[in-house]
């Protein structure tokens, strides 16, 4: 069998995970590991983002006392965590696949360093045929420095590791047009670059189990998208979802972000994803603002700039805010706030962010 793609990153939700009473469901978590193995024996190399630790251990043991958010989370996932890759470990064992675990935190991927030791570490595991499993490890991770919620993981891994496709499975078919109860609700199957935002649409509801959203998948889907990834939302409760959705006309339902044809290179990808780990603030006056709305490749020169905000050291991440308080994207600066300080202003110096450091929205 071939399929559409050769390199795909599967992000299954807490909700396709867990039946009504919070419990794992085994079965859900057999069927989706056949699907995986069956595309994994047909040459496709999948790293798969798995959510349902928490509730996992939440099902697995009862607490005596009142525990904070942040306790009860990093309870549930240690116990819950174990359970979960264990029964991975046991599913695709039994059809001869090898897998292994990825635990990450936000503050993994704030550095270069740090960025590329995880892409390399998972490079290994598919050039050597293992499928890796990634979630935030919430057993350290608190609430400054959690991630929003497994989708964000999502996107960071697929272009990370220059997925073809991001499928993030939900409990529904995608993106509708109003709730999707609703039987005057359509869905939407196709977004692309053309499209006007359309997050009037979409419910604010958070899912049950899960931390995230429709209003989250939408975000990190049309980021994603932008960079050259395709992504598809659709239900993972649905039978054989993803040879469907991988098949060269796609069988099932679902909502597609067609990918962009802007050309991201490794660095920026990562600063892409990089605003939460920003130290600072550069405010573009009206000029410089305008340039970087255009279509033109350039770079930030400190004759552009009005303000400098924040106390950072050279290569740290910083926002770039227009001179109308618009976010207009994020860079690695050069300096410190100190030099960048001095400079502010000045023909003729050299750049504060070069162009292959600085991604726009």
């Amino acid at each position: 069998m071939s399929y559409r793609f050769k390199r795909i990153a599967v992000k299954i939700g807490s909700n396709v995970l867990t039946r009504k009473d919070g419990t794992l469901d085994f079965t859900r978590m057999s069927a989706l590991t056949d699907q995986i193995a069956e595309l994994h024996k047909n040459k496709v190399q999948i790293i798969l983002i798995s959510s349902g630790a928490v509730a996992s251990g939440r099902s697995e043991i009862k607490v005596n006392r009142k525990l904070d958010q942040v306790s009860s989370r990093q309870l549930f996932s240690a116990v819950g965590q174990a359970k979960l890759i264990n029964r991975y470990y046991e599913l695709f064992r039994d059809h001869g696949i090898a897998c292994g675990q990825v635990l990450t935190m936000k503050e993994n991927f704030g550095t270069r360093r740090h960025y590329l030791n995880q892409k390399n570490c998972m490079e290994v595991m598919l050039e050597e045929k293992v499928i890796p499993i990634v979630n935030e490890n919430d057993t350290i991770s608190v609430t400054e420095l959690m991630f929003t919620d497994n989708d964000e993981l999502s996107g960071l891994i697929a272009t990370m590791l220059g997925a073809e496709a991001l499928i993030i499975l939900s409990n529904i078919d995608g993106i509708y047009t109003g709730n999707p109860s609703d039987p005057n609700s359509v869905l939407i199957e196709t977004i692309d670059e053309s499209r006007k935002d359309i997050t009037s649409y979409i419910q604010t509801s958070k899912s049950s189990f899960g931390r995230g959203g429709m209003i989250t998948k939408y975000n990190i889907a049309k980021k994603v998208a932008d960079e050259g990834v395709e992504v598809i939302i659709a239900n993972g409760k649905r039978d054989d979802i993803l040879p469907l959705l991988l098949n060269k006309n796609i069988l099932a339902p679902c909502t597609r972000f067609l990918p962009g044809d802007k050309k991201v290179s490794g660095v920026k990808k990562w600063i892409a994803h990089s605003e939460g780990f920003a130290k600072g603030e550069i405010f573009l006056n009206k000029c410089a603002t305008e340039v970087m709305k255009s279509d033109a490749a350039v770079s930030i020169l400190p004759i552009g700039v009005e303000k400098i905000k924040g106390d950072f050291e050279a290569d740290d991440i910083v926002r770039i805010i227009g001179h109308n308080g618009d976010y207009l994207g994020v860079g690695k600066i050069s300096v410190s706030s100190q030099e960048a300080e001095a400079l502010k202003g000045v023909k003729g110096a050299k750049a504060l962010v070069h162009y292959d450091y600085l991604y726009l929205e």
